[in-house]
C-alpha cells in the first residue's frame, strides 16, 4: 500500500485508528452499527481561502488519516501524482479531492468538490470550494448549507485580499464559526512567531465582522502536523487539532421554534381523496388541528393531518419535511408559504438586500432580473445600489453597477409581492437568487436584510441570540434529516 508520509514523519501518524470500533462492529453486530451510525451528529463545513492555500491537501490528509480512503484509491492517486511529475516522493493528497482533468493538471480547485467520511464519533459532509477570484460564485454556492468554514491561510504568504473576501462571503451567508487553519508551518519552520503575527493581523479583520466564535490552528496539510495527530514539530501550541475540533464543535444549530414557516414546494394530489401540501418547515413547529394561514391569499384554515414516509405525525418541527393536509379545500400552490396566526408574515414588492454579483456581465439596472426565491418566481428591476462593499476595509463607495464578484447593497423592485423574511431571522426565508432572463444564467446571490444600510456587522449573531433566548428548543442533532420519532420542543424542553 503506498505511503504519502515520509519515515521521519511516521511519528505524525495518528495514533488512534477512529474507525477501528466501527470495523469491529460491523463483523460483530451489524444492526447495532446501523442503529450507531444512524445515530451520529452530521457536520457540515467547507474549506475557503486564498489559491494555493493548501485547501484539497487539507480534506485529503482528514480523509486519509482518517482511514477512510480504500487502498485502490491511494494506488491510483499514487500512478496519477507519478504522472502529473510532483517533485518528491510523497503522495498528492490534494487528488482525493480534485477531480476534475482541468483542476488536476492545473493544480487548483475549480468546481466545489463534495466529501463524506465518517468517523467512530461523527458523520462529516465537506465542501472544498476554490480559491481563485472568478471561481467565487462557486465559493458562495458551497457556503450556503454549512454550519462552520475552515479559512485557510499560507504561512508564508499571509493574509490576502481573497482570504478576507471569502471571509466576508461566510458572513453574509450566516456562518458565525470559523477555524483558521494557518497552512504550510513546515516551510516556516514550524515558527510560532509567524503564526502568532498572522493572526494578529487577522483577528483584527475579523473583530470587525463581529465574528464570535474563532479558533486559530497552526498546521501542515502535507506533513499531517495538527490535522488529525497532534504535531510534535509544535510543541509550542496547546489548542486542539483539526479533527478533534470538529468532533468536539458543538452542531447546536441555532433554529427558530417560534415562528411557523413553510414554502409549499408540491400539492400531492394522487387521487380524488387526497390532496396534500409537501415541504421543508423552515421554522417553527406544528401540530395536528392547529390554526395557519395561507399567504399570499390570507385564508385561515386548520391541519388535519401531518404525512411522512413512516406514517402520520401528531406534531413536526423545522427542518423535517412533511405533507400537509387541510380541513378546507382551498387554492393553494408551489412557492405559496404556510405561516401561524401568532407571526403574520406580510407580503412585500420592496426589498433591500445585499448582492454577491456572480456574473461576467455587470449588473445593469435597466433591465429586469427573475428573483427565484424558494419555489417561487417573480420579474424584479434593482432599482437602487446604495452602495458597494470594499473588501479590504469594509468601507463603502457609491457605484453604479457590479462586477463580477463585488458585493453591494441594493433596492429590488418586483412585478408582484413574494412573502419573505430577513435573512438573519430565516435562511430559506430569507435567500434568492437573481437570474438572467435570456441565458437563464444565475447572475447573483441575494439576502434579505431589513435597511439600505445593508446587513449590519453582527446583526445574524444578535438575531439569533433573540431566537435562542426566546424559547427553550431542543438540541437538533440531525440538521439534515431528523428521526420521525424524536420528541418534540415542548416534550422535552429541559430549560
Amino acid at each position: 500500500m503506498p505511503t504519502s508520509i515520509t519515515e521521519e514523519n511516521q511519528i505524525n501518524r495518528p495514533t488512534k485508528d477512529y474507525m477501528i470500533s466501527d470495523r469491529e462492529l460491523i463483523s460483530t453486530d451489524i444492526e447495532k452499527y446501523l442503529s450507531r451510525h444512524e445515530e451520529k451528529q452530521i457536520l457540515k463545513f467547507l474549506t475557503c481561502g486564498s489559491v494555493d492555500d493548501g485547501k484539497s491537501t487539507l480534506i485529503g490528509r482528514l480523509l486519509h488519516d482518517t482511514n477512510t480512503v480504500y487502498t485502490d484509491h491511494l494506488e491510483a492517486i499514487a500512478r496519477d501524482t507519478k504522472r502529473i511529475g510532483k517533485d518528491d516522493d510523497e503522495l498528492d493528497l490534494s487528488l482525493l479531492v480534485d477531480g476534475l482533468q482541468a483542476e488536476r493538471e492545473q493544480g487548483i480547485t475549480i468546481d466545489v468538490a463534495y466529501r463524506y467520511f465518517s468517523t467512530s464519533e461523527r458523520k462529516f459532509i465537506i465542501a472544498d470550494c476554490p480559491g481563485h477570484q472568478q471561481y467565487t460564485r462557486n465559493m458562495a454556492t458551497g457556503a450556503s448549507n454549512c454550519d462552520l468554514a475552515v479559512i485557510l491561510i499560507d504561512a508564508q504568504q499571509g493574509v490576502q485580499t481573497q482570504t478576507k473576501h471569502h471571509t466576508y462571503v461566510t458572513h453574509l451567508l450566516g456562518i458565525r464559526h470559523l477555524v483558521i487553519a494557518i497552512n504550510k508551518m513546515d516551510l516556516v519552520d514550524y515558527e510560532q512567531e509567524q503564526f502568532e503575527a498572522i493572526k494578529s493581523e487577522f483577528q483584527s479583520y475579523l473583530d470587525s465582522l463581529g465574528n464570535p466564535d474563532v479558533q486559530f490552528i497552526p498546521l501542515s496539510a502535507k506533513k499531517g502536523d495538527n490535522v488529525v495527530a497532534r504535531s510534535m514539530n509544535m510543541d509550542w501550541y496547546t489548542g486542539p487539532t483539526i479533527l478533534s475540533y470538529l468532533h468536539s464543535f458543538p452542531v447546536t444549530q441555532i433554529r427558530d421554534f417560534e415562528s411557523f414557516r413553510m414554502v409549499i414546494q408540491r400539492v400531492n394530489h394522487p387521487h380524488d381523496n387526497f390532496r396534500g401540501y409537501s415541504g421543508t418547515l423552515a421554522s417553527g413547529t406544528i401540530q395536528k388541528g392547529q390554526s395557519i394561514r395561507v399567504m399570499p391569499s390570507g385564508i385561515e384554515t386548520k391541519i388535519e393531518r401531518i404525512v411522512t414516509m413512516d406514517g402520520d405525525l401528531e406534531q413536526a418541527f423545522a427542518p423535517m419535511s412533511v405533507t400537509i393536509t387541510l380541513e378546507d379545500e382551498l387554492d393553494a400552490s408551489r412557492g405559496d408559504v404556510l405561516i401561524d396566526l401568532e407571526h403574520p408574515l406580510q407580503p412585500k414588492s420592496e426589498l433591500n438586500a445585499n448582492l454577491v454579483w456572480m456574473d461576467d456581465d455587470a449588473l445593469n439596472m435597466d433591465r429586469k432580473y427573475i428573483v427565484k426565491h424558494g419555489a417561487s418566481q417573480v420579474l424584479a428591476k434593482v432599482d437602487k445600489l446604495y452602495h458597494q462593499v470594499h473588501i479590504e476595509d469594509l468601507s463603502r463607495k457609491k457605484m453604479h453597477s457590479l462586477q463580477k464578484n463585488d458585493i453591494g447593497v441594493c433596492k429590488l423592485i418586483l412585478d408582484r409581492p413574494i412573502c419573505c423574511d430577513t435573512y438573519s431571522r430565516n435562511r430559506m426565508l430569507g435567500g434568492f437568487i437573481l437570474i438572467d432572463r435570456l441565458s437563464n444564467r444565475t447572475v447573483a446571490a441575494g439576502m434579505i436584510n431589513s435597511s439600505e444600510e445593508g446587513e449590519m456587522l453582527g446583526e445574524l449573531t444578535n438575531t439569533s441570540s433573540k431566537i435562542s433566548s426566546s424559547k427553550t428548543f431542543p438540541v437538533d442533532r440531525h440538521a439534515s434529516r431528523p428521526p420521525i420519532t424524536r420528541p418534540l420542543p415542548k416534550q422535552i424542553a429541559t430549560g
